[in-house]
Protein backbone atom coordinates (compact mmCIF):
# COMPACT_ATOMS: atom_id res chain seq x y z
CA UNK A 1 0.00 0.00 0.00
CA UNK A 2 1.81 3.32 -1.17
CA UNK A 3 0.18 6.24 1.14
CA UNK A 4 1.41 10.29 1.36
CA UNK A 5 3.75 11.67 3.74
CA UNK A 6 1.59 14.73 4.43
CA UNK A 7 -2.21 15.88 4.92
CA UNK A 8 -3.78 17.43 2.06
CA UNK A 9 -6.69 19.42 2.79
CA UNK A 10 -8.63 19.62 -0.87
CA UNK A 11 -11.97 20.78 0.18
CA UNK A 12 -11.97 22.43 -3.14
CA UNK A 13 -12.42 18.67 -5.14
CA UNK A 14 -15.54 18.36 -6.83
CA UNK A 15 -17.13 15.44 -4.43
CA UNK A 16 -16.97 18.03 -1.46
CA UNK A 17 -20.68 19.82 -0.11
CA UNK A 18 -19.22 22.68 1.23
CA UNK A 19 -22.12 23.18 3.17
CA UNK A 20 -22.13 19.60 4.84
CA UNK A 21 -18.37 19.93 5.49
CA UNK A 22 -19.15 23.02 7.38
CA UNK A 23 -21.75 21.31 9.49
CA UNK A 24 -19.76 18.89 10.59
CA UNK A 25 -16.98 20.58 11.00
CA UNK A 26 -18.20 22.63 14.05
CA UNK A 27 -19.15 19.49 15.76
CA UNK A 28 -15.55 19.18 17.49
CA UNK A 29 -15.70 16.72 20.35
CA UNK A 30 -19.07 15.90 19.45
CA UNK A 31 -18.30 13.44 17.70
CA UNK A 32 -18.12 11.20 20.87
CA UNK A 33 -20.93 12.66 22.43
CA UNK A 34 -23.46 9.58 23.13
CA UNK A 35 -26.21 12.23 24.02
CA UNK A 36 -24.87 14.69 20.86
CA UNK A 37 -25.85 15.11 17.54
CA UNK A 38 -23.57 12.13 16.46
CA UNK A 39 -25.40 9.73 18.99
CA UNK A 40 -27.45 7.35 16.25
CA UNK A 41 -24.02 7.00 14.77
CA UNK A 42 -22.77 5.36 17.67
CA UNK A 43 -26.14 3.46 18.38
CA UNK A 44 -25.40 1.97 14.14
CA UNK A 45 -22.16 1.42 15.06
CA UNK A 46 -22.44 -2.05 16.27
CA UNK A 47 -24.44 -2.99 13.56
CA UNK A 48 -21.63 -1.70 10.84
CA UNK A 49 -19.30 -3.74 12.38
CA UNK A 50 -21.50 -6.62 12.71
CA UNK A 51 -21.82 -6.81 9.17
CA UNK A 52 -18.56 -6.16 8.47
CA UNK A 53 -16.64 -8.52 10.70
CA UNK A 54 -19.18 -10.80 8.50
CA UNK A 55 -18.25 -9.85 5.50
CA UNK A 56 -14.74 -10.23 5.50
CA UNK A 57 -14.98 -13.68 7.48
CA UNK A 58 -16.97 -14.70 4.10
CA UNK A 59 -14.84 -12.86 1.86
CA UNK A 60 -11.43 -12.55 3.12
CA UNK A 61 -10.12 -10.04 0.78
CA UNK A 62 -6.26 -10.38 2.08
CA UNK A 63 -3.76 -10.91 -1.00
CA UNK A 64 -2.70 -14.19 0.18
CA UNK A 65 -4.59 -15.88 3.37
CA UNK A 66 -2.76 -18.10 5.38
CA UNK A 67 -3.87 -21.51 5.25
CA UNK A 68 -5.90 -22.60 8.45
CA UNK A 69 -2.86 -20.70 10.61
CA UNK A 70 -5.74 -19.75 12.60
CA UNK A 71 -4.93 -15.77 12.08
CA UNK A 72 -8.10 -13.64 12.80
CA UNK A 73 -9.01 -12.88 9.18
CA UNK A 74 -8.71 -8.39 10.33
CA UNK A 75 -5.03 -9.17 11.17
CA UNK A 76 -2.88 -7.28 8.36
CA UNK A 77 -6.23 -6.12 6.45
CA UNK A 78 -5.44 -2.52 4.72
CA UNK A 79 -8.53 -0.45 5.79
CA UNK A 80 -9.64 2.43 4.48
CA UNK A 81 -12.45 4.80 6.06
CA UNK A 82 -13.28 7.73 4.03
CA UNK A 83 -15.32 10.35 5.46
CA UNK A 84 -14.07 8.91 8.72
CA UNK A 85 -15.39 11.95 10.38
CA UNK A 86 -14.52 12.34 14.38
CA UNK A 87 -13.41 8.52 14.05
CA UNK A 88 -16.38 6.85 15.07
CA UNK A 89 -15.99 3.73 12.39
CA UNK A 90 -12.17 3.95 12.26
CA UNK A 91 -11.47 3.27 16.24
CA UNK A 92 -13.51 -0.58 16.22
CA UNK A 93 -11.92 -1.21 13.24
CA UNK A 94 -8.40 -0.78 14.54
CA UNK A 95 -9.71 -2.15 18.07
CA UNK A 96 -10.07 -5.84 15.37
CA UNK A 97 -6.96 -5.34 14.17
CA UNK A 98 -7.14 -3.56 10.84
CA UNK A 99 -4.27 -1.30 9.61
CA UNK A 100 -6.70 2.03 9.65
CA UNK A 101 -6.65 5.11 7.30
CA UNK A 102 -8.81 7.42 7.98
CA UNK A 103 -9.59 9.95 5.75
CA UNK A 104 -11.97 13.33 5.67
CA UNK A 105 -11.37 17.22 4.16
CA UNK A 106 -12.31 19.05 7.05
CA UNK A 107 -9.19 19.55 9.14
CA UNK A 108 -11.10 19.81 12.33
CA UNK A 109 -12.86 16.24 12.21
CA UNK A 110 -9.12 14.83 11.52
CA UNK A 111 -7.48 16.74 14.74
CA UNK A 112 -10.86 15.93 16.61
CA UNK A 113 -10.44 11.77 15.38
CA UNK A 114 -6.48 12.12 15.91
CA UNK A 115 -6.94 13.78 19.45
CA UNK A 116 -9.62 10.89 20.71
CA UNK A 117 -7.66 8.17 19.23
CA UNK A 118 -4.44 9.27 21.21
CA UNK A 119 -5.93 9.82 24.39
CA UNK A 120 -6.91 5.75 23.84
CA UNK A 121 -3.54 4.19 22.45
CA UNK A 122 -4.90 3.83 18.55
CA UNK A 123 -2.71 3.88 15.91
CA UNK A 124 -4.82 4.72 13.38
CA UNK A 125 -3.55 7.29 10.27
CA UNK A 126 -5.76 10.43 9.84
CA UNK A 127 -5.32 12.61 7.03
CA UNK A 128 -6.93 15.85 6.17
CA UNK A 129 -7.25 14.86 2.58
CA UNK A 130 -10.05 13.59 -0.07
CA UNK A 131 -10.73 9.94 -1.80
CA UNK A 132 -9.95 12.02 -5.29
CA UNK A 133 -6.22 13.34 -3.85
CA UNK A 134 -5.25 9.84 -2.08
CA UNK A 135 -6.39 8.38 -5.40
CA UNK A 136 -3.63 10.63 -7.23
CA UNK A 137 -1.15 8.31 -5.26
CA UNK A 138 -1.44 5.24 -6.75
CA UNK A 139 -2.84 3.83 -3.03
CA UNK A 140 -4.65 0.70 -2.63
CA UNK A 141 -6.20 -0.82 0.42
CA UNK A 142 -7.85 -4.14 1.12
CA UNK A 143 -10.83 -2.79 2.06
CA UNK A 144 -12.45 0.35 1.34
CA UNK A 145 -15.36 1.83 3.17
CA UNK A 146 -17.89 5.08 2.16
CA UNK A 147 -20.24 4.38 5.52
CA UNK A 148 -23.01 7.14 5.59
CA UNK A 149 -21.13 9.60 2.57
CA UNK A 150 -22.61 8.93 -0.53
CA UNK A 151 -25.07 11.19 0.12
CA UNK A 152 -23.59 13.98 0.95
CA UNK A 153 -21.09 14.04 -2.06
CA UNK A 154 -21.75 16.33 -5.09
CA UNK A 155 -21.21 14.12 -8.23
CA UNK A 156 -21.84 10.19 -6.88
CA UNK A 157 -20.94 8.51 -9.46
CA UNK A 158 -17.76 10.02 -9.81
CA UNK A 159 -17.29 9.37 -5.84
CA UNK A 160 -17.92 5.86 -6.51
CA UNK A 161 -15.28 5.75 -9.65
CA UNK A 162 -12.70 7.12 -7.04
CA UNK A 163 -13.58 5.21 -3.90
CA UNK A 164 -13.37 1.86 -6.18
CA UNK A 165 -10.29 3.05 -7.62
CA UNK A 166 -8.68 3.07 -4.37
CA UNK A 167 -9.38 -0.82 -3.68
CA UNK A 168 -6.93 -3.57 -4.59
CA UNK A 169 -7.72 -6.15 -7.21
CA UNK A 170 -9.34 -8.95 -5.18
CA UNK A 171 -10.67 -6.17 -2.22
CA UNK A 172 -13.30 -4.83 -1.23
CA UNK A 173 -15.98 -2.01 -1.90
CA UNK A 174 -18.09 -1.28 0.94
CA UNK A 175 -20.72 1.51 1.50
CA UNK A 176 -24.13 2.44 3.49
CA UNK A 177 -26.17 5.01 2.51
CA UNK A 178 -29.76 5.93 2.34
CA UNK A 179 -32.65 4.60 -0.26
CA UNK A 180 -34.24 7.40 -2.26
CA UNK A 181 -38.53 6.52 -1.52
CA UNK A 182 -41.44 7.98 -0.09
CA UNK A 183 -40.29 5.69 3.02
CA UNK A 184 -36.94 7.31 3.45
CA UNK A 185 -38.36 10.98 3.12
CA UNK A 186 -40.88 10.14 6.12
CA UNK A 187 -38.45 8.73 8.34
CA UNK A 188 -35.03 9.45 7.63
CA UNK A 189 -36.24 13.28 6.95
CA UNK A 190 -39.50 14.27 8.17
CA UNK A 191 -39.21 12.05 11.41
CA UNK A 192 -35.56 11.96 12.21
CA UNK A 193 -34.63 15.44 11.60
CA UNK A 194 -38.16 16.84 12.58
CA UNK A 195 -40.16 14.78 14.86
CA UNK A 196 -37.54 13.00 17.20
CA UNK A 197 -35.40 15.65 16.46
CA UNK A 198 -32.50 12.59 16.44
CA UNK A 199 -30.28 14.68 13.67
CA UNK A 200 -30.00 18.81 13.49
CA UNK A 201 -32.01 19.52 10.27
CA UNK A 202 -31.10 19.74 6.80
CA UNK A 203 -28.21 16.91 7.87
CA UNK A 204 -29.84 15.13 5.20
CA UNK A 205 -31.17 15.74 0.97
CA UNK A 206 -33.52 13.99 0.38
CA UNK A 207 -32.87 14.32 -3.51
CA UNK A 208 -29.40 13.24 -2.76
CA UNK A 209 -30.29 9.79 -1.73
CA UNK A 210 -29.18 7.10 -3.65
CA UNK A 211 -31.28 3.35 -4.76
CA UNK A 212 -29.24 0.33 -4.28
CA UNK A 213 -29.65 0.52 -8.37
CA UNK A 214 -28.04 3.58 -9.01
CA UNK A 215 -25.09 3.26 -7.04
CA UNK A 216 -24.03 -0.66 -7.60
CA UNK A 217 -24.04 0.93 -11.77
CA UNK A 218 -20.84 2.71 -11.09
CA UNK A 219 -19.35 0.02 -8.82
CA UNK A 220 -19.89 -2.82 -11.48
CA UNK A 221 -18.22 -0.06 -14.01
CA UNK A 222 -15.48 0.15 -11.74
CA UNK A 223 -14.83 -3.62 -12.82
CA UNK A 224 -16.49 -5.05 -9.66
CA UNK A 225 -18.87 -7.88 -8.52
CA UNK A 226 -21.87 -7.10 -6.45
CA UNK A 227 -21.61 -9.61 -3.28
CA UNK A 228 -24.33 -8.36 -1.43
CA UNK A 229 -27.32 -5.48 -0.45
CA UNK A 230 -28.80 -5.60 2.93
CA UNK A 231 -30.90 -3.08 4.79
CA UNK A 232 -31.08 -2.11 8.20
CA UNK A 233 -33.25 -0.69 10.18
CA UNK A 234 -34.73 0.58 13.70
CA UNK A 235 -37.30 -1.46 16.46
CA UNK A 236 -38.94 1.71 17.59
CA UNK A 237 -40.16 -0.73 20.30
CA UNK A 238 -36.63 -2.04 21.46
CA UNK A 239 -34.89 1.06 20.91
CA UNK A 240 -32.20 -0.89 18.62
CA UNK A 241 -30.94 -0.99 15.21
CA UNK A 242 -30.84 -4.86 12.88
CA UNK A 243 -29.84 -5.98 9.58
CA UNK A 244 -32.66 -7.04 7.26
CA UNK A 245 -33.96 -7.28 3.63
CA UNK A 246 -36.03 -3.86 3.78
CA UNK A 247 -33.33 -1.82 2.20
CA UNK A 248 -36.22 1.15 2.36
CA UNK A 249 -34.23 3.15 3.80
CA UNK A 250 -30.75 2.27 5.20
CA UNK A 251 -28.94 -0.38 3.25
CA UNK A 252 -25.26 -1.91 2.76
CA UNK A 253 -23.43 -2.54 -0.22
CA UNK A 254 -20.89 -4.72 -0.88
CA UNK A 255 -18.63 -5.60 -4.00
CA UNK A 256 -15.27 -7.43 -4.87
CA UNK A 257 -13.02 -6.05 -7.76
CA UNK A 258 -12.56 -8.53 -10.07
CA UNK A 259 -9.23 -10.14 -10.36
CA UNK A 260 -8.09 -9.81 -14.17
CA UNK A 261 -5.45 -12.80 -15.57
CA UNK A 262 -3.80 -13.77 -18.44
Amino acid sequence: MQTPDHDHNAAASGSIDAVDLARYERLGAQWWDLQGPMGKLHEINPVRMGYLRDLVAKHDPRPSPPADDGAWPWDRLSILDIGCGGGVLSEPLARMGGRVTGIDPGVENIGAARRHADARGLTIDYRATTAEALAETGARFDVVLAMEVVEHVVDRNAFVATACSLVRPGGLFVASTLNRTAKSFMLAIVGAEYVLRWLPRNTHTWTQFVTPSELAAPVRRAGFSILDTTGMVYNPLRATWRLSRDTDVNYFLAARRRVVTG
